[in-house]
Formats: C-alpha cells, sequence, structure tokens
C-alpha cells in the first residue's frame, strides 16, 4: 500500500488524543518486570476493541496482535515494551505513578500508547495491506534475562521478515529522528565485587586489613582498564555504581561490597573486560593481605542494527519529515534487550526525540522526575506507520 505524507498526518490527528490518554492512563498504573498484569491487560482489551486483529498471550504478561492483509506478502513485526521501574516519581502531574515505589521513567508508556495509536490506525485499513504486521507489546525489558528472549523463545517472531522498535529519547530534542546503522546500544553487563578483608577497631588499624581502604583503590585502578588497557578507538564503560561497608563509626569492616556494569561494543573486548578486573583486583588485594571474589554476569546483546533494514527505515522517515529531521549515527552505551530479535531476524532500532528543556523536560532516563514531550506520541505513531509501509511495500529483507 502506497501512502503519502497527507494521509499519515490524517490518521495521526484521528488517534492524538487517544494515545496521550492512553500515555497517562499507563503512567499512573506502572508495573515492574514480569509483573506487568494489568498493563497488558489494559493492552488487550484495548487491541481487541479494534476488532480486527489476532490476538496471543505468549507469556503471562504480554501480548502479540497479528493483522493479516488481504493479499500475501512480507510480516513486519514492531515492538514496544510495558514495564516500569522501581523509582519513586518526584512529578506532580495529575497522572503521576499512584503505585508507590514503582515509575514509568523511561519512556516505555509511551512506547506501548504509540504502538497502541499504530494499531488502531491498522485496523482500519486491513483491506488494503499486503502481507502481515505483527504487533509486539513486550513485558520485562529493563530486567535481565529480559522478555524479549522469552517472547523469541515463544516463537512470535518465526516467519518475520524485519522488525523495528523506537525508544523516546529525551537527550533528543522532540521532532528529531535518531538513525543509526550497525552498533547502536551497548551490551549492559554486571559485576559483583566482595573485598575480604580482616576488621577491627577503628582505632587500631594497624591490627586490621582494612576493606574500605583496599576496595577503594580497586575502585580507582578499574579506571585503568579503560584508560590503559584499552585501545582509544574502542568504547568501553566501567563504571562502579554502588560502595556498601562498614556499620558504624569506630569499627573498620571486615568486608566490602562493590556493584557495578561494564558496557561494551566489541565481543572480543567483552570476553576480555572480565579477565582485566579480576587482574586488577587480585593484584590490589594481595597487596594489601587482603581476599577478594568476582563475579561477573553478561547481560543483553549490543543493538545492532541491520544495513538494509535500517536503509529503508531512514528513507521512510525522510519521506515523513524531511532531511532536518534525521540525525545520524546516535549511539549510546545503554542497554536494550531488543538485541534478542536482531539475533534472530534483521531488524533496526531508532529514537524518537522527546525532550524539550524550555518545557523543563530535560531530566535523564530511571530520573525520578523523568518526563517526555507528548508531541514525541505523535510523532512516534506516524513513524511507525510510515516504517511499516515503507517495509511492507518494498518486501524487505536483512
Amino acid at each position: 500500500m502506497s501512502i503519502k505524507v497527507e494521509q499519515l498526518d490524517h490518521w495521526v490527528t484521528e488517534v492524538r488524543d487517544d494515545v496521550v490518554q492512553w500515555r497517562r492512563h499507563l503512567h499512573a498504573h506502572p508495573e515492574l518486570s514480569f509483573e506487568e498484569e494489568k498493563t497488558s491487560q489494559f493492552v488487550y482489551d484495548t487491541l481487541n476493541s479494534f476488532h480486527a486483529f489476532e490476538l496471543d498471550r505468549p507469556t503471562r504478561t504480554s501480548v502479540v496482535a497479528r493483522l493479516h492483509g488481504t493479499k500475501p506478502g512480507p510480516v513486519v513485526a514492531v515492538r514496544a515494551d510495558i514495564d516500569a521501574l522501581p523509582i519513586v516519581e518526584e512529578n506532580d502531574f495529575a497522572f503521576a505513578s499512584r503505585t508507590p515505589g514503582v515509575m514509568h521513567a523511561c519512556g516505555h508508556d509511551g512506547h506501548t500508547a504509540i504502538l497502541l495509536g499504530v494499531a488502531k490506525i491498522l485496523s482500519r485499513l486491513q483491506e488494503h495491506l499486503t502481507g502481515e504486521v505483527r504487533l509486539l507489546f513486550q513485558h520485562a525489558e529493563e530486567l535481565y534475562p529480559g522478555g524479549a528472549r522469552e517472547l523469541v523463545q515463544a516463537g512470535v517472531v518465526d516467519g518475520v521478515d524485519a522488525i523495528i522498535g523506537a525508544h523516546l529519547w529525551t537527550s533528543l530534542e522532540v521532532g528529531k529522528i535518531g538513525i543509526t546503522v550497525g552498533p547502536m546500544m551497548a551490551a549492559p553487563d554486571t559485576f559483583h565485587i566482595v573485598i575480604i578483608g580482616k576488621g577491627g577497631h577503628a582505632g587500631q588499624p594497624h591490627l586490621t586489613v582494612d576493606s574500605i581502604a583496599v576496595a577503594a583503590q580497586v575502585v580507582t585502578n578499574l579506571q585503568h582498564i579503560v584508560s590503559r588497557n584499552t585501545d582509544p578507538f574502542e568504547t568501553l564503560v566501567v563504571s562502579v555504581t554502588q560502595f556498601v561497608a562498614g556499620t558504624t563509626n569506630n569499627v573498620i569492616p571486615g568486608s566490602a561490597e562493590l556493584v557495578g556494569t561494564v558496557r561494551s561494543f566489541n565481543p572480543d573486548l567483552r570476553r576480555e573486560t572480565p579477565k582485566l578486573m579480576e587482574r586488577v583486583i587480585k593484584g590490589v588485594a594481595e597487596a594489601h593481605g587482603a581476599a577478594y571474589r568476582f563475579t561477573y554476569n553478561h547481560g543483553y546483546r549490543p543493538v545492532v542494527n541491520d544495513a538494509r533494514v535500517t536503509q529503508r527505515l531512514r528513507e521512510s522517515m525522510l519521506e515523513a519529515f524531511g532531511p532536518a529531521a534525521i540525525v545520524d549515527n546516535i549511539r549510546t552505551m545503554a542497554g536494550e534487550d531488543f538485541s534478542a530479535y536482531q539475533s534472530k531476524i534483521p531488524g533496526s532500532f531508532f529514537f524518537i526525540g522527546a525532550g524539550n528543556p524550555a518545557k523543563g523536560i530535560a531530566y535523564p532516563h530511571h530520573h525520578a522526575r523523568f518526563t517526555v514531550d507528548e508531541e514525541a506520541l505523535a510523532i512516534g505513531v506516524k513513524a511507525y506507520l510510515s516504517g511499516i509501509f515503507k517495509l511492507l511495500e518494498d518486501g524487505v529483507k536483512g
């Protein structure tokens, strides 16, 4: 089905208010990863009201909607994540979270609402479609091992020719679309270190092995992996994000715990980094008479966008929004389990600008005052529709 930008704009205008209200409802009722029971039921009931989709519940808290065109053709999938985060919201919106300690602080409420808007429009166009559109409302993006892997294992992308997904992105100005060929989002690995010393009286440090002092040196020396052990042309982040030790002011604790994350794109560097880390940890600990425990956990694969699918996606965005809206080669060290789909089928992930400092919308993702410019919701609907129609029309496979 060939469409014009004017048609897209008309369709998007018709669902704009619905999308905003859906987003606000979801924002007010967030649910954590693997617990999205009411969220997935809301999605299911809303989709069912369109009377066009074949609906499935491949897991307890996810929904898949299939729309078959009148003629055979390619199968294009689109994914939205639906889970929230364990954060206490500090916004004072009328639609702020009503679930204590849980918040949509990453835009997943917007992703879900956008895809519901896409579904409502597509439900009216079924007789004009060639092929199949498959909408994936995925649970548990925020918590490893992630919902994407479960959906892949459940077979929801079997027979799919291409998949696309997007993220509302507040570091990108509303009205902009970020498109990247190749590596786009990093592998988010995690680590846990315990430095085991010898506790004692803080006034007699010579009788102890100070776990805090040793752990502090471990933190400092781990930074040398990036600055002195890694090719400057490679991208690597090693961040210690938790340091836990001690119970009072006059006791040197017997142990200290460090927790953090490692972000990378290069698979060889990803394999080598835990070895470099343990060499540092072991060396520092032994130099001060301490012992250690080190655990390293691999997270999601990097998001690597298929060249052909991304090129078609970029062409559709140019047609829909014009060249001034396109921002090429945006990469981030944040992670995304969209990579689980890309390990199975060709896919492309892109950013939808959602920041607007003039409105005070400038807080980073996972912040207690995070929000998105709701103008980005309609842009997201238009972006998805233009991408879907381009891929169906071209019959693209990676």
